[in-house]
């Protein structure tokens, strides 16, 4: 019996084999993965500093472990270089492998900036646990005296996590957008504005209506110089700016792909048998539109559905409206971004000593909202809310 292939071993990979595994434990299961395959939430590396954890602290399980519990074979540190749709064959290392069926949970990459400067080639960022490790040990062996003085590239939703958690941690952060507000793209401008206060209350200094256009060595440090001629003094720069969906793969197997690997309502791609999820995916959505949909939520959603598909229950993705959570613990806020292009305007309101925002449409339609400080409460009764509004539309 050829194997079901799942490419990718972060929590959708994992997640869509162990939803498999509760409807057929007899089907051969193959993971490949780059990494050493352990098991840990990725959320988790943008609110770990303050917590004095180490990258091998965050781990769960690890890839023997999850090999057992799943009852299945996992490549470690291995690549796949081609897919044969037609043939299905999987070319992992140089070694072609069979696959019933083929899930593509390879994520996404982080966005290189074009920045100039000497020090251009030292600008990081956090996308796996291997990447908070070098973080991690950088910050550790920095020699500049008290505070560690990092720069943050972008104020979205993981540059201001990385912010909150890095000035509690002690250090002296610094975040740089070219937005007037943060998390300018995602939230409404009432809460950008509590966010951006918050922060600053914790010793975040703010840069925005700025990019970094060089990063150079300056002495033993590294000078960051902006859009509007000025310059800073930073220990490490950090890039936040966004991630870009894996795609390379998809291509060799000749895939529909958009921004990402296009998917339809059962997470399965242009081919038969072949299905991908999570930041490499392009999803289908009711109104006969499509999304990228980088949050855990609708990633888990995914994941059921598809191991569910897998496992011989035929199941469509269930896109019940799921707040995003963002994990700034001096402004917690939780929201529900509007659907792009979605005409409408935010109402604000003061309910219960917690601002409220409604993205309304036509006939007052709830398409999205957001809540700070949030709570379980709050945040599930506002999801209700679109819910019930979105159903009264129809």
């Amino acid at each position: 019996m050829k194997p079901i292939v799942i490419i990718g071993a972060g929590l959708a990979g994992y997640t869509v084999a162990r939803e498999l595994r509760k409807l057929d434990q007899q089907t051969p299961l193959t993971l490949v993965t780059a990494d050493d395959g352990a098991f840990y939430a990725k959320p988790t590396l943008s609110n770990a500093f303050a917590l004095a954890k180490r990258a091998d602290q965050l781990i769960n399980q690890s890839a023997a472990q999850m090999a057992s519990q799943l009852k299945a074979t996992i490549l470690t540190s291995a690549r796949a270089r081609e897919i044969d749709a037609r043939h299905k064959t999987v070319v992992v290392d140089g070694k072609s492998l069979s696959f019933s069926k083929l899930v593509l949970a390879v994520g996404a990459q982080a966005i290189q900036l074009p920045i100039e400067g000497d020090a251009a080639d030292q600008i990081l960022s956090i996308n796996h646990l291997q990447d908070y490790a070098r973080f991690h040990e950088k910050l550790a062996a920095v020699k500049h005296n008290g505070a560690k003085r990092v720069a943050i590239l972008g104020a979205g939703l993981i540059g201001c996590e990385f912010a909150n958690d890095l000035a509690r941690a002690g250090h002296a952060v610094t975040l740089i957008d070219p937005n007037a507000l943060p998390l300018g793209a995602l939230a409404p401008a009432a809460l950008s504005q509590g966010l951006m206060a918050a922060l600053q209350k914790e010793g975040v200094v703010m840069r925005l209506k700025n990019i970094a256009e060089r990063v150079d060595v300056e002495g033993d440090a590294l000078q960051v110089s902006l859009s509007d001629g000025s310059t800073l003094i930073a220990d490490i720069v950090l890039s936040a700016v966004g991630l870009r969906p894996s795609v390379t793969l998809a291509h060799t197997a000749q895939l529909k792909v958009g921004r990402g690997i296009q998917v339809d309502a059962f997470g399965q791609t242009s081919e038969e048998d072949i299905y991908a999820l999570g930041d490499c995916a392009e999803y289908a959505q009711p109104n006969g539109t499509s999304r990228m949909l980088p949050y855990v939520a609708p990633l888990m959603g995914a994941a059921r559905a598809i191991g569910r598909t897998l496992g011989g229950q035929v199941t469509a993705i269930d896109w019940q409206p799921a707040p995003v959570i963002v994990k700034t613990p001096c402004f917690p806020l939780a929201l529900i971004p509007p659907p792009p292009a979605c005409p409408g305007q935010w109402q604000v309101t003061t309910e219960n000593d917690k601002t409220v925002c409604r993205y309304l449409g036509a006939n007052g339609v709830i398409h999205g909202f957001g809540v700070a400080p949030q709570d379980a409460a709050s945040r599930q009764a506002l999801a209700r809310e679109i819910g019930t509004s979105l159903l009264a539309a129809q």
